[in-house]
């Protein structure tokens, strides 16, 4: 009878209430929800958007639906967020560089979802390397390490899982207010002091306006402050892939090169600090973000954070010399070519939704839910907004299974491109920021 009041009043238009939200999240765990009534839920939610209140409250609820972790350590428990991209590679980079500044860094990743890329999926290019792992084994990784990049257990929030198999068969996953409550719940579940969110926008992101990134990011960070963990978010580009290579294997070997100075990436580099700038800053280990950054990149330029990672690797089974010898422990692909532009200029328009899908046909990503993902496929040496091509500097360089799978991605890749005559700025990497 809850239940039924509860979806009457929303389909009539009534905002929901904390105690309603905190009665659905208890009875969707308990699993005294139907998956009709649950979708249902969630498509009401989309009707009629939740107050500041009521979603503070629902992404309590679905935080307090499993395990909540807690620290005592010596230095704050700090973590990060992207909404997803192409490319995007950056949660490598910078859990080991802030555990080396001084902060902890227990951080719950996901997998690919949909054209995006997947952090789990890219550690588990590394042989050997475990993402998933118990709670206290998690707890002693952080402490022993700094940091530790894993996946969600069964115990974390658990009522999300259920509610996000909903959603995604129900069309309400675009939901600000679901998409909010399903990101910090998982998030605020570590037991987090501090959190940044780097809110992709562009057409290699789920968000595609100005105005839907900052809706996001408000959100988040008004409710994960709400919930009491300090928030702070970057409004990032996606208008084109963020390092250079798309693919597991590939982006691990672009961080390698990032973290150990062999061949940085420019944006990695810039866009990492600028994170761990804004976290440090809502941790109150630094003055400004600025100073915050300055810290990032110094962890990065003296190698600190290259073996930090190195070491994160082999407490979570990867190989204890990854990072002296990561070029001879990751997969590579049997067929390697050059796709060439069908002429020379320079790159006036790119489609980062198609790279990502390029990927994905390569076996690089899931078309369908336990799909086996081949971490060596991908794209490397990718050319960006504004840099000129020809024969002698490709679009891409190619890595697939089969001559077949060759010649159909090249020709996806081909079309995603768009060759112009003059040179264009390339995109402003930052464009902007929300804080509480």
């Amino acid at each position: 009878m809850q239940a039924r009041r509860v979806l009457s009043h929303l389909r009539m238009g009534q905002p929901l209430t904390s105690d309603d939200a905190r009665w659905m999240v208890e009875a969707l765990s308990a699993g005294d929800l139907s998956d009709a009534q649950a979708g249902a839920f969630a498509m009401g939610i989309c009707h009629t958007p939740l107050s500041m209140e009521a979603r503070t409250a629902l992404t309590r609820a679905m935080r307090d639906s499993g395990d909540v972790l807690t620290w005592d350590l010596p230095g704050p428990v700090l973590d990060k967020h992207s909404t997803g991209g192409v490319g995007d590679c950056i949660s490598l980079i910078l859990a080991p560089a802030l555990a080396a500044c001084g902060a902890y860094v227990p951080m719950i990743s996901g997998r690919g979802l949909g054209h995006t890329g997947g952090t789990l999926d890219k550690l588990e290019a590394i042989p050997g390397y475990r993402v998933e792992v118990s709670a206290d084994r998690l707890r002693q990784v952080t402490q022993d390490v700094g940091c530790a990049i894993v996946g969600p257990n069964a115990d974390i929030a658990p009522a999300d899982k259920r509610l996000y198999a909903v959603r995604d068969v129900t069309g309400t996953v675009e939901s600000v207010d679901l998409i909010t409550a399903s990101i910090l719940s998982k998030k605020l579940a570590a037991g987090l002091e501090a959190l940044v969110l780097d809110v992709k926008l562009g057409n290699g992101a789920f968000m595609t306006t100005r105005e839907e990134a900052q809706m996001l990011a408000r959100s988040l960070v008004e409710t994960a402050n709400a919930a009491g963990c300090r928030a702070t978010a970057l409004i990032t580009d996606m208008s084109q892939p963020l390092a250079t290579a798309a693919g597991n294997a590939l982006e691990v070997i672009e961080v390698m090169e990032t973290l150990t100075r062999s061949g940085v990436t420019h944006a990695l580099w810039e866009l990492t600090c600028a994170l761990g700038g804004q976290v440090l800053h809502a941790a109150d280990l630094v003055l400004t973000p600025e100073q915050g950054a300055d810290e990032v990149s110094t962890a990065l330029s003296s190698g600190a954070a290259a073996e930090t990672f190195g070491r994160m690797v082999s407490a979570l089974g990867g190989p204890a010399d990854f990072v002296d010898r990561w070029r001879d422990r990751l997969p590579a692909a049997p067929v390697i070519r050059q796709i060439r532009p069908p002429r020379a200029g320079f790159v006036a328009g790119l489609d980062t939704r198609a790279i990502g899908e390029v990927v994905v046909g390569l076996g690089g990503g899931r078309l369908r839910e336990g799909d086996r993902i081949n971490p060596a496929v991908g794209l490397s040496q990718i050319a960006g907004l504004g840099e000129e091509v020809s024969q002698d500097r490709p679009l891409a360089q190619l890595h697939a299974a089969s001559e077949a799978e060759a010649d159909r991605a090249e020709n996806a890749v081909l079309r995603a491109y768009r060759i112009g005559d003059v040179p264009l700025d390339p995109p402003t990497l930052i464009l902007g920021s929300v804080y509480p």
